[in-house]
C-alpha cells in the first residue's frame, strides 16, 4: 500500500530544494526547520474501549497527529474509516498545515483519526466512540490549542457529542474556559456552526475552477466537461456548483462505482436517486468503474475520494486536460510526475478543498466572538480567500515554470519556515 506520509516528505523535500535559494547564509536553520517539517510535532495515540450494544467490551485504535503549530492551533478533522493508519494521519496533517498557510489563515495542522467501520456500529456505540476519543483528548485539545473538525464519516452531530463530552470533562476536572464551543468546528448551526460550512469545501472548489477555466482560456462553460469521481459531501457540492455555474458534469461516482450521462448530470437528482436506488450506478443507464471514470476524455478530473486514486500504473491513462483535487492526497509523487510530462494542468488539494478549513476558522471566529454572520457574508469572505490563494499559485507556477503542487507548497512551505525562523530557537 502506498505510504501517504512518505509522500508528503517526499513533496517536502522537491519543495525544500526550489526553496533553499532564498535562503543564502540561513541555510542551516532552514534544513534544521524543513527536518522538524518532516514528522508531526507530537502524535497521540491509545486504543478506546467501549461497551457494546451486547455488553460485551471492544478497543479502537486511535490516533491525533499534530503536526506544527508555528502559526497558529493545530486543526484538523477526524476520520472514523477501517483504513485509517498512523502514516495516514502524519500525512493528512502535514498537509493541513500547508493548507491553512496556503490561505493564510491563522493554524497549524493537526489531523485524528480511529480505526473502525462505522457503519457496523450502532448509533449508541457510535457516540460513545465519540465520547471515549474526548476522553482521551480533553487535555490535548482547546480553542487556542487543537480545533478539530468532521472528516471521512464524522458528521455534524458527531462534533455536537464531542463538545458535549469535552465541556463534561472541563466541568468535572473544575477547569474553566473561556469558549469551549470554539474547540470544535463543523458542528451545526444550534451548536454554534457556521452558515455555509457543509458546502464550504466544493464551493471553494468550484470557485478555483472558475478562475482555472479563464487561465485555460474557455469561452463557454456549458462546453466545460467535468468528471467527479466521489459524491460525498464534497463531491455532491461541488458538482451541483459546478452545474448551477453552467458548466456540465458528465461523470460521477460513489464507492460502489460512477455513471456517465452525456447531456450532464444534475446533483441534487442524482443524490435523491441514489438514496433511492442505493447507488448510482443503479439509477443511471450508463454505468461505469471508478477507474473508468478517471480515464474518461473530459476537460477537468476532480478527485474527490480517497488518496492514492491516480498512481504510476494509471497515470499515462488520464485524459483530462486538467485535474483539481479534491480529496486529500489523490495523486501521488510518481503520478505528479507522467502528468506533468503529459502537460495536465494541477490545482493541488492543499489549496483547491482548502475552502473547508476556512469557513472552519470563520466558525471558530464566530464563536469566540459570540457574534455569527449571514450565509451571504461568510461566502463573501470565503471568495476573496480562494482567488487569492489560486491568484498566487499560478504566479510562482509561472514565474518559475513549475506545476502548479510546486507553485502552492512554495507560498506555504515558505510562510511556515518564516515564521519558525522568527521564532527562533532552531
Amino acid at each position: 500500500m502506498n505510504n501517504q506520509h512518505a509522500n508528503a516528505v517526499a513533496q517536502l523535500e522537491k519543495v525544500a530544494k526550489l526553496l533553499r535559494i532564498d535562503y543564502k547564509g540561513q541555510e542551516k536553520a532552514f534544513d534544521s526547520i524543513i527536518n522538524r517539517l518532516k514528522e508531526p510535532d507530537v502524535v497521540h495515540q491509545t486504543k478506546l474501549e467501549i461497551t457494546m450494544d451486547d455488553g460485551k467490551k471492544k478497543k479502537f485504535q486511535a490516533y491525533r497527529s499534530q503536526h506544527n503549530n508555528a502559526r497558529g492551533p493545530y486543526k484538523g478533522g477526524i476520520r472514523f474509516h477501517q483504513d485509517v493508519s498512523l502514516e495516514e494521519v502524519k500525512a493528512l496533517s502535514t498537509w493541513m498545515t500547508w493548507k491553512c498557510a496556503v490561505t493564510g489563515i491563522p493554524y497549524g495542522g493537526g489531523k485524528g483519526g480511529i480505526i473502525v467501520d462505522p457503519r457496523q456500529l450502532s448509533k449508541k456505540e457510535l457516540e460513545n466512540l465519540s465520547r471515549a476519543y474526548v476522553d482521551f483528548l480533553t487535555d490535548k485539545i482547546g480553542p487556542w490549542v487543537d480545533v478539530p473538525a468532521p472528516d471521512v464519516n464524522t458528521t455534524g452531530e458527531i462534533m455536537s457529542w464531542m463538545v458535549d463530552q469535552y465541556q463534561k470533562n472541563l466541568t468535572k476536572k473544575g477547569l474553566v474556559q473561556e469558549n469551549p464551543l470554539a474547540t470544535f468546528t463543523g458542528k451545526p448551526l444550534a451548536m454554534g456552526g457556521s452558515q455555509g460550512r457543509d458546502e464550504a469545501t466544493g464551493l471553494g472548489g468550484v470557485m478555483v475552477l472558475e478562475k482555472l477555466v479563464a487561465k485555460m482560456g474557455f469561452k463557454d462553460k456549458k462546453k466545460v466537461t467535468i468528471a467527479v469521481q466521489g459524491f460525498g459531501n464534497v463531491g455532491y457540492w461541488f458538482a451541483k456548483h459546478a452545474a448551477d455555474r453552467g458548466y456540465k458534469v458528465v461523470a460521477i461516482s460513489d464507492s460502489k462505482g460512477g455513471v456517465f450521462v452525456a447531456k450532464g448530470i444534475k446533483a441534487e437528482e442524482a443524490l435523491a436517486g441514489k438514496k433511492e436506488k442505493g447507488s448510482l450506478a443503479k439509477f443511471y443507464p450508463k454505468a461505469i468503474t471508478n477507474e473508468e471514470l478517471l480515464e474518461l476524455d473530459v476537460d477537468i478530473l476532480v478527485p474527490a475520494a480517497l488518496e492514492n486514486v491516480i498512481h504510476k500504473d494509471n497515470a499515462s491513462k488520464i485524459k483530462a486536460k486538467a485535474i483539481i483535487e479534491m480529496a486529500n492526497g489523490p495523486i501521488t509523487p510518481e503520478a505528479d510526475e507522467i502528468l506533468a510530462k503529459k502537460g495536465v494542468i494541477l490545482v493541488p488539494d492543499v489549496l483547491s478543498n482548502s475552502g473547508g478549513v476556512t469557513v472552519s476558522y470563520f466558525e471558530w471566529v464566530q464563536n469566540l466572538q459570540g457574534y455569527y454572520w449571514s450565509h451571504k457574508e461568510v461566502i463573501a469572505k470565503l471568495l476573496p480567500l480562494m482567488e487569492t490563494s489560486f491568484a498566487e499559485m499560478w504566479a510562482m507556477k509561472t514565474k518559475h515554470k513549475i506545476d502548479g503542487r510546486m507553485a502552492t507548497y512554495m507560498t506555504a512551505v515558505k510562510r511556515v519556515v518564516d515564521t519558525m525562523m522568527l521564532r527562533g530557537g532552531i
